[in-house]
């Protein structure tokens, strides 16, 4: 994205530097991180990086407005509909795809968006181990809005911890240790102090609960720092579904982020937005016509996990077999650019955009960022076995 930079750090890149950063990358918490790392950042400089946040800008515009909820109402499913739910969210993920537009130039383009966390904790750690084995230059960050290590994780705290002392906060997620993000949970843990506890080890007493420290003592959870996807509890075993209802009563602790919010800010929002970084959407249900160029759209589902049963490649047979349209939608298809140079071909990006809602603010911030390198047709592993300068990374933009 800047040449100079990037020539730069190609010129003075080995493998023998590549390997000792990993190294030092796991040394931390060694086999958690479950992903391929890249071999390099992606440098972005003020005019792309203000591209982004414009769209961002937008979207949080139509997040804000007053009748947001209402317009979103259908979006949660009711039987994942958990009670009490807040007046905002207190995170925001933006995904954008760096692509090229017709006359030649450089744009993101918005893929998707979710009112839940994401790497928050490891992208410091990812930042600190980066800085320690390559260049990067002044004048560039990973981190937005003026923030950074020390007021980054200070807002990160105040979020998920307010007043309450760090053992009453509980990270929560589905089998934990066995989650591909792990990482994040214990770079979490380490720089919030909050202990990290499963769905089943919860403990119910009418509208509170518990977990059992390390001591063997009972705590009282108040506030609920939450990871789990519902999405992802349904493919769980009927036991850990079981165990998963608990959620959706009454109970006295506060949800950060309430799991509603992951619906609303989600796929579902992607036809209320009007912004030329934003790719044209559409509720299926509500097309009159299907448009004869197919081949430039996405089909893709509401609701599904981890992206199963998006079509890339649309036939109108793939349109006529869906029974259920009004939970489809139909995206305009963007084209990603070869914009990394790599020793053999050019790699795609994507770069996420982390969005926090302080306590009492009027709207989110931008905050900082995760990114992801990709050869294949799409971002993620599936697409990219055997090769190289592929995979996470972050990016450091122009401040």
């Amino acid at each position: 994205m800047v040449p100079s930079i990037r020539a730069a750090y190609n010129s003075q890149f080995s493998n023998e530097q590549y390997e000792a950063y990993l190294t030092a990358l796991h040394a931390k918490h060694p086999d958690a991180i479950q992903f391929r790392v890249a071999e390099t950042p992606i440098f972005i400089d003020k005019a792309f990086k203000e591209k982004i946040l414009s769209a961002c800008e937008s979207i949080v515009d139509v997040i804000t407005q007053y009748n947001f909820k209402t317009i979103t109402s259908h979006a949660i499913p009711d039987n994942v509909r958990v009670p009490n739910e807040d007046g905002y969210t207190h995170f925001i993920a933006f995904d954008f795809g760096i692509c090229q537009n017709a006359a030649g130039d450089y744009e993101p383009q918005l893929i998707e968006m979710q009112g839940f966390p994401t790497l928050f904790g490891y992208q410091v750690w990812h930042d600190e181990i980066t800085k320690q084995h390559f260049n990067i230059p002044e004048g560039y960050s990973p981190y937005l809005s003026g923030l950074n290590k020390e007021s980054y994780l200070s807002l990160l705290q105040e979020i998920i911890i307010g007043d309450c002392a760090p053992e009453e906060v509980v990270l929560l997620e589905i089998l934990p240790h066995e989650q591909k993000t792990k990482i994040d949970f214990y770079c979490t843990q380490d720089y919030l102090n909050i202990p990290i506890v499963c769905l089943t080890d919860l403990i119910q007493d009418g509208k509170k609960l518990y977990y059992t420290n390390e001591a063997g003592k009972q705590v009282q959870i108040k506030r609920i720092y939450n990871r789990i996807i519902f999405d992802d509890l349904q493919q769980q075993s009927a036991a850990i579904q079981e165990k998963g209802k608990l959620l959706l009563e009454e109970l006295d602790v506060t949800w950060v982020p309430h799991p509603n919010w992951f619906y609303r800010i989600s796929k579902y929002t992607l036809p209320y937005i009007d912004h030329p970084y934003v790719p044209k959407t559409r509720f299926l249900n509500e097309i009159k016509e299907i448009p004869a160029d197919l081949e430039n759209y996405v089909l893709k589902p509401l609701f599904s996990f981890a992206g199963q049963g998006v079509v890339i490649d649309v036939q109108a047979s793939d349109i006529a077999a869906v029974k259920d349209p009004e939970n489809w939608i139909l995206q305009r298809k963007v084209q990603y650019a070869d914009i990394i140079p790599t020793p053999d071909i050019p790699a795609k990006a994507e770069i996420r955009i982390f969005y926090f809602w302080k306590p009492g603010a009027d709207r989110p911030i931008p905050v900082n960022n995760l990114a992801r390198l990709s050869k294949g047709k799409m971002i993620g592993v599936r697409y990219n076995q055997d090769k190289t300068w592929v995979g996470g990374s972050q990016a450091y933009f122009e401040v």
